[in-house]
């Protein structure tokens, strides 16, 4: 399990330094003088070539890739290119506190609401039950987050008055304050994954409890609903796992649209005014920061894989 967790710790590191690389040619390959956008068409030549000067882009390509790549290891992940220069550092981290807690709220609902549903589902294969939540996991799925997240402001913001509309957050807020700005970006969030994450499960139980093992332990005289959660469902839930890994890699960076919805300040919103306003510096960071957590994700799935299951881990 050590040469596993060594292995697969390598593997990350390596994934990390080869999409740093891409994402810092990619970001430096987008139109437009990225100093000329910042101070304006009337910024005067002097006024370019020193901006150029203190972000250090008048250096080669390699030089300031090694420079960054330095930097962001050793936390200097250097200065926005708004007024005032702000740390991106501190910049970025501060709404990756928000996300995470939007992500962590998001997860507490996904996961037991999916593998319930996806477990009653195949218990009730070809029942009414199972139709009703088969539907219901396709209808979720296919509707846009943005209507979804405007339905649930319509509904339990507006006329019922139980939720806040739009987001403010502040450090010092109350638990209780927190959980009432979190529920609708949290429940937009939830139905845009519960879809997958039920319907993964649905299909893998129904796989397991074909086998042969299920039905041996059942003649056994094994009570049904521990050959159920004990066995069937203990082997059902290595593909789910997968799915759920994505999706916190997609929670972490792709709450775009349901951020701007609400008006959320995580990482998802801060790239898109990255993106519009070419501030490099927070691009690069938050772009390295959502492959990480992809990367981070699927790592933690690799280890519940081999504890799941012990082939995986004595190969």
């Amino acid at each position: 399990m050590t040469r596993y967790l060594i292995r697969r710790l390598f593997t990350l590191a390596l994934t990390l330094l080869v999409t740093s690389f891409i994402i810092f040619a990619l970001t430096n390959l987008l139109p437009g003088d990225v100093a000329r956008l910042v101070l304006g068409r009337d910024a005067s030549d002097t006024a370019i070539e020193n901006f150029e000067q203190r972000f250090g882009l008048d250096r080669p390509p390699l030089v300031q890739y090694a420079q960054w790549l330095g930097g962001f290891i050793t936390a200097d992940w250097g200065r926005s290119y708004t007024a005032g220069s702000p740390a991106v550092r501190s910049l970025v981290l501060g709404r990756l506190g928000n996300s995470m807690r939007l992500a962590g709220t998001t997860l507490l609902i996904v996961i037991p609401l999916s593998l319930l549903l996806g477990v009653l589902a195949s218990l009730r294969e070809g029942s009414w039950t199972d139709s009703i939540i088969s539907v219901a996991s396709l209808s979720v799925v296919g509707l846009p987050e943005f209507v979804t997240g405007i339905v649930l402001i319509n509904v339990f913001a507006l006329q019922l008055g139980w939720f806040p509309a739009s987001t403010y957050i502040s450090n010092n807020m109350p638990f209780g304050e927190w959980m009432r700005l979190l529920t609708l970006p949290a429940l937009t969030a939830s139905l845009a994954i519960t879809g997958y994450v039920t319907r993964m499960t649905r299909a893998s139980m129904l796989e397991e409890l074909k086998k042969p093992y299920v039905r041996t332990a059942t003649l056994k005289g094994i009570p049904y609903r521990r050959v159920i959660f004990a066995h069937a469902l203990r082997n059902a839930l290595l593909p789910t796992i997968a799915v759920i890994a994505l999706s916190i890699g997609w929670l972490m960076g792709g709450l775009v649209v349901i951020e701007n919805v609400f008006n959320f300040p995580g990482i998802g919103s801060l790239l898109v005014t990255a993106v519009t306003q070419k501030n490099l510096p927070v691009l690069q960071a938050i772009s390295v920061l959502i492959v990480f957590f992809y990367a981070f994700a699927n790592l933690i799935s690799d280890l519940l894989f081999a504890l799941l299951n012990p082939r995986i881990r004595l190969s």
